[in-house]
């Protein structure tokens, strides 16, 4: 029995600091919605991850009312709900997943775990489809990892972070500028003021792996700012990069820019491991970043292979990528008992699903 086209699944993302919902079908994304914490959590310098899974519980239920009403649908029309199961923020994640048990239960339709880290790869394949096999690039705050991508459901990891991830050396790296959080955001827009005039070493290049390690380089750049640029004179905290020194432009040019090559430099590894690729896919919150999509559009011309990433918009946390994951993998006709179990940062996410191939119903 094929699948129905008009099978819908909806998204639900909590796995941090978002709360995100999504619809999508056959047709692709019909809606998505979101509330964020940043101005919240930008008083603490970062996360709270009890104040985090409160405005969850305070968010979800207003959003998805908010989400059935502006997509025309009605409940009864969803087919399959997908949640973020992990990794992430332990009590976050209980919020989603509880929220998706619920409505899982109550409309008797299926139920899937997704993992978060995989549908931020394949929210790429929203706007175009991915041409598999495919080398996956996942930079986030949490993560940096390079993936070999058989299929929505075949995933293999090639290499991690040992440590610091690159979007949380950004966001360490802007915090120590005076940077409203999220920082990240801000190095890159004051990086496209600047130039690349100061030179820092590419942080864990010299091995034979596909592994990542940012905390050395966090450590040159924050060194060099107190050694070189600590007597500059600027308001604090920075919410608009005009006001930056150029010196300071400088400085964020140069540091994208080493983040940028060492990204290229595995990706280039892990090319020649994997000659048989036929796709490159950038994805999560630091695919956002101008350097880098350049860096890596120009990467991928110069190997004669399509780069597809999400619009700015989706490369951060949100429903879209969980909904599209969860209508991937329910074509292939998985779901999870409503036994599911959250899986908090940290620990491996099993492969637990169940299959039935006939698909959703």
């Amino acid at each position: 029995m094929s699948t129905p086209a008009s099978l819908l699944c909806l998204g639900i993302e909590s796995s941090c600091d978002e709360t995100s919902l999504a619809l999508v079908d056959e047709q692709g994304l019909l809606c998505h919605v979101l509330a964020s914490q940043s101005d919240l959590h930008a008083l603490f310098g970062g996360v709270v991850p009890e104040l985090a899974s409160r405005e969850h519980l305070r968010f979800i239920g207003t959003l998805f009312d908010e989400l059935i009403a502006r997509s025309g649908k009605s409940i009864d029309e969803l087919r399959c709900i997908a949640v973020s199961r992990g990794p992430g923020l332990l009590g976050s994640l209980l919020v989603g997943v509880a929220f998706a048990k619920g409505l899982a239960l109550g409309l008797n339709i299926p139920l899937l775990g997704v993992n978060h880290l995989h549908a931020h790869l394949l929210a790429a394949g929203l706007e175009s489809p991915i041409v598999y096999p495919a080398l996956g690039l996942l930079a986030s705050g949490g993560h940096s990892s390079i993936y070999r991508m058989t299929s929505p459901d075949e995933f293999l990891l090639l290499g991690r972070t040992l440590d610091d991830a690159c979007g949380e050396c950004f966001d360490k790296v802007g915090n120590h500028l005076g940077m409203r959080y999220p920082s990240g955001v801000l190095v890159d827009r004051a990086a496209q003021r600047g130039k690349p005039t100061i030179r820092f070493s590419l942080p864990y290049v010299h091995n034979d792996n596909l592994d990542f390690s940012f905390s050395g380089l966090k450590t040159q750049v924050i060194g060099y700012i107190e050694e070189h640029l600590a007597e500059l004179s600027y308001p604090k905290p920075v919410r608009d990069v005009q006001s930056l020194p150029q010196e300071i432009c400088d400085l964020c040019a140069s540091f994208n820019h080493v983040i940028a090559q060492t990204l290229v430099v595995k990706l280039e590894r892990a090319l020649a491991q994997n000659r048989d690729v036929q796709s490159l896919v950038l994805a999560g919150g630091v695919a956002a970043n101008a350097t880098i999509r350049g860096e890596l559009a120009d990467f991928a011309k110069a190997h004669e292979l399509p780069l597809l990433m999400p619009k700015a918009s989706l490369c951060t946390d949100n429903g879209a990528m969980v909904a599209y994951a969860g209508f991937l993998l329910a074509k292939l006709g998985y779901s999870h008992p409503l036994s599911l179990e959250t899986i908090p940062r940290g620990r491996l996410i099993p492969n637990d699903m169940q299959r039935n191939p006939h698909g959703v119903s």
